[in-house]
């Protein structure tokens, strides 16, 4: 039966083990200085009470030691409603078996040729079922392998009593099997590099703007500054063991949750843990299986968890931290690399909104709807650089490029409506919900006016150097996937038109002048003003089959050819015969 946790600690209990000198393997330098100031954050900066912090350290960390200090978690005077934390800074061993590796804890007189002599990992994470604790954190200053994370924690916004209500199994590694920790570097004199940035989180550099440490954040600080350390050849593992409830550290901060006049008091906490520069992208058999998906209806829901968790994935990443916009010099520099970046992170979801959107039918919409309507929720509210607060719209417009290609390429008029369409909250009255080509239209226009992407190696002199840009960018993505070939430029042109004109359409009424964002086939239009150009060549399909052409049927422009007819015109007149580029 499911236990109904609190929203609050009753217990704190720690398990810190540090090993220098070891009897049968190389000796370390910093291993019990860094368990001892984990121990002294738990007990000072957390109010762990110092009888509940057990430190083991050198001779006193034998197998047998460790092993009955672990199990006295599973005794009745622990409740359901404690925290625990394991912290272990001392030598890992990884062997191999015939399924996978292995990972080891040494002790203080392990010995690596005597497995027997070594603490298995598996039996401490199995161990970990007796406990009654709602929360218990492992922090593993080794490196090992064998370590499976079922459930890497999903990034986005968690309420913090109902983290405090789940129960969780959390897990931070070193490195990995075939990694070197390092015992010296990093940014504290006398710790490893690892247990130096796991102290500056705990010392607060892990906090979120309402003031609480979470586990998960101390987790993602801690991977994502020793992967970048100059002095560190590791990369950090960790994840959900079991559950998805997260441990707040400071539970000082706890009693602001009480209220104190019988409403309910809850504070909205950034739950995200996994943050990596690099994004792998999807192998040939993941692909396989969105298709499959697609091609199944049984199947509707299990794709939208996968294409959700991606997009979870892109919230993370593109978080404030990873793209400050206050205090960075804009140079051609920062654009391209900050651009870049963008186009990494976004590379798994963009598989996947590519096939959806190409082969997607009715019931798939709600999922490639939401996929749009959710990328927003990475924009802090912040003042900062008009030019690097307008690129945070780069991934949804990156995004919506590739999509509305793949639908034109199977002329989905519908796709190509739920994505234009989709509702964001409206950032600028902070009230209601308005159509995403709205704000990503808006904030590329700030980066336009800026110079982006005319600072761009090649672009200097480019009149839309935004729409050349992405028509490089987005291609081999949509290449990939379709084989579009020389059709690509048709249907690039085509959304950048219909594109302008969604826009103009749906603000022409709330606006004294008509505009829609020109892209390559305005400088088109321009230079080919009496011959076939994308533009008129649209309008004159338009005009033979009306009402019955396809983005009409499908609802664009309010199904009414009249309307469509009068925004085009207008657009023509108002926009493409005054541009003036010739």
């Amino acid at each position: 039966m499911s236990k109904v946790y609190k929203d609050s600690y009753d217990g704190s209990r720690a398990l810190v083990i540090g090993i220098n000198k070891y009897l049968h393997a190389s000796p370390l330098s910093y291993a019990c200085n860094d368990a001892e100031k984990v121990a002294l954050a738990l007990t000072e900066r957390f109010h762990f009470p110092q009888e509940n912090v057990r430190i083991l350290l050198d001779e006193q960390a034998t197998a047998l030691s460790i092993k009955k200090e672990f199990m006295s978690f599973t005794l009745e005077e622990v409740g359901a409603d404690d925290r625990v934390v394991v912290f272990f800074a001392g030598h890992g061993h990884t062997a191999e078996s015939h399924r996978a590796a292995v990972g080891f804890l040494v002790p203080y007189e392990g010995d690596t040729s005597d497995l027997n002599t070594l603490l298995r990992w598996d039996d401490l994470t199995r161990n970990a079922d007796l406990v009654r604790a709602k929360h218990l954190l492992f922090i593993m200053d080794a490196c090992y392998g064998g370590l499976a994370v079922p459930r890497t924690a999903r990034s986005g916004w968690r309420f913090a009593k109902d983290m405090l209500r789940r129960h969780s199994r959390q897990v931070i590694t070193a490195g990995k099997a075939d990694e070197v920790v390092s015992d010296a570097g990093g940014p504290r004199p006398g710790h490893s590099v690892f247990t130096g940035h796991l102290l500056d989180a705990m010392d607060g550099a892990a906090t979120t703007p309402d003031g609480l440490i979470t586990a998960s954040l101390v987790m993602s600080y801690v991977y994502q500054n020793v992967a970048r350390d100059l002095d560190s050849n590791q990369t950090p593992h960790y994840g959900l063991l079991d559950g998805d409830g997260d441990m707040i550290l400071n539970d000082s901060e706890l009693p602001r949750l009480e209220g104190t006049d019988g409403t309910d008091v809850d504070i909205l906490v950034e739950s995200t843990t996994v943050e990596r520069e690099q994004v792998d992208a999807l192998d040939d058999s993941e692909v396989g299986s969105l298709k499959a998906m697609l091609a199944d209806s049984s199947a509707r829901i299990s794709l939208f968890d996968k294409v959700i968790e991606e997009t979870r994935q892109v919230l993370t990443l593109t978080n404030p931290k990873e793209f400050p916009v206050q205090g960075v010099t804009v140079d051609d520099g920062e654009i391209g690399g900050r651009l870049r970046k963008y186009e990494a992170i976004v590379s798994r979801l963009n598989v996947a909104v590519i096939l959806l959107s190409r082969w997607g039918e009715a019931e798939h919409r709600g999922t490639l709807s939401q996929v749009f309507s959710r990328l927003p929720d990475a924009h802090a509210p912040t003042g900062g650089s008009v030019l690097l607060l307008g690129l945070r719209w780069y991934p949804a417009t990156f995004l919506l490029y590739s999509a509305g290609i793949a639908a034109l390429s199977a002329e989905n008029y519908e796709n190509l409506r739920c994505i234009l369409e989709a509702p964001v909250g409206d950032e600028r009255s902070g009230e209601g919900t308005v159509p995403i080509v709205f704000p990503a239209v808006r904030g590329m226009l700030d980066a336009n006016r800026a110079r982006a992407f005319n600072m761009l190696p090649g672009h200097e002199r480019h009149k839309v150097a935004r729409s050349e840009y992405l028509f490089k960018v987005v291609q081999p993505g949509v290449e990939d996937l379709l084989f579009l070939g020389l059709d690509y430029e048709r249907l690039y042109d085509r959304l950048e038109i219909l594109l302008a004109l969604t826009y103009a359409d749906l603000t022409k009424d709330k606006r004294m002048s008509l505009w829609g964002p020109p892209g390559r086939f305005a400088w088109k239009y321009s230079s080919l003003r009496e011959e076939r150009n994308p533009y008129n060549d649209l309008l004159v399909e338009a005009g033979k089959m009306k009402e019955s052409w396809p983005p009409l049927v499908a609802g664009m422009f309010s199904g009414s050819y009249d309307r469509f007819v009068d925004t085009a015109t207008r657009y023509r007149e108002e926009i493409l015969d005054k541009l003036g580029w010739f």
